[in-house]
């Protein structure tokens, strides 16, 4: 008790849990696209139940490896060497995640272009995905994305409640904009094809970072800002025409 009240009045761990908090956000962005995306695939009905229930297990999920965190580090010692590079369990885990992300991009894409994600340009209807299906993919995202992240997060600070309270933060900020969002999608057909390509260039992000190149992440969130504000005028520009006519 007397170390939680001595952090909370430290103010150095007020700003890393803000700095956590906005970097655990962030990184968020990209998991709720992905379960906007999928979720969408699913009848109606089964929507916002399948986002929460993933959403929760991926919680869930969090708060455990957070709970080992000390196990978490050493995924970054090196396992074997080639190609002149030391690969870590870590490294090993990017790659995987960011092959999932580029294949699962790649054949949303196609079906989109193919004409099988719908009429309208929307969700692809694909009747094998069921919601426990839709949810162990989520998972899966979502164990890259947190062992990236709390690598990350240890390395800015040592204080384990402090990870814990933005994990936390940012898992609910993705509970309640994964309903808003997945509407969005879905009433904006374009927007679909722009977050799928989203997905794409976060995918060979993971797997280059994998591989030992890295990519300054502001750069990628920068491009991903200024394509969805060119978007964002399109869709202005389209309201506009409608209203003319």
């Amino acid at each position: 008790m007397d170390y939680l009240v001595a952090l909370a009045s430290d103010p150095g761990a007020w700003a890393a849990l803000a700095t956590l908090l906005v970097m655990e956000v962030v990184l968020g962005i990209d998991n709720l696209i992905f379960i906007s995306i999928l979720t969408n695939k699913l009848p109606e009905a089964h929507r916002a139940r399948t986002q929460r229930l993933g959403i929760g297990l991926a919680l869930v999920m969090r708060l455990g490896l957070l709970g080992t965190v000390a196990l978490i580090v050493r995924l970054t010692a090196p396992i074997f060497t080639a190609f002149g590079h030391d690969f870590s369990w870590r490294d090993l885990i990017l790659i995987a995640g960011g092959a999932f992300l580029v294949w699962k991009a790649t054949t949303e894409i196609h079906h989109h272009v193919s004409g099988q994600g719908g009429n309208d340009g929307g969700a692809v209807k694909t009747p094998t995905l069921t919601p426990w299906s839709a949810i162990g993919q989520i998972l899966v995202l979502d164990l890259v994305f947190s062992i990236d992240s709390i690598v990350t997060a240890v390395g800015m600070t040592e204080h384990i409640p402090i990870m814990f309270v933005a994990v936390v933060g940012a898992v609910s900020v993705m509970l309640f904009a994964a309903g808003p969002l997945s509407r969005f999608i879905e009433r904006n057909p374009t927007v679909v094809m722009l977050a799928l390509g989203f997905l794409l260039v976060i995918g060979m992000t993971l797997v280059a970072e994998g591989f030992g190149s890295h990519v300054p992440k502001g750069y990628i969130y920068a491009a991903m800002a200024f394509s969805a504000l060119v978007e964002g005028l399109n869709m202005l520009s389209r309201r506009a025409k409608k209203k003319r006519a």
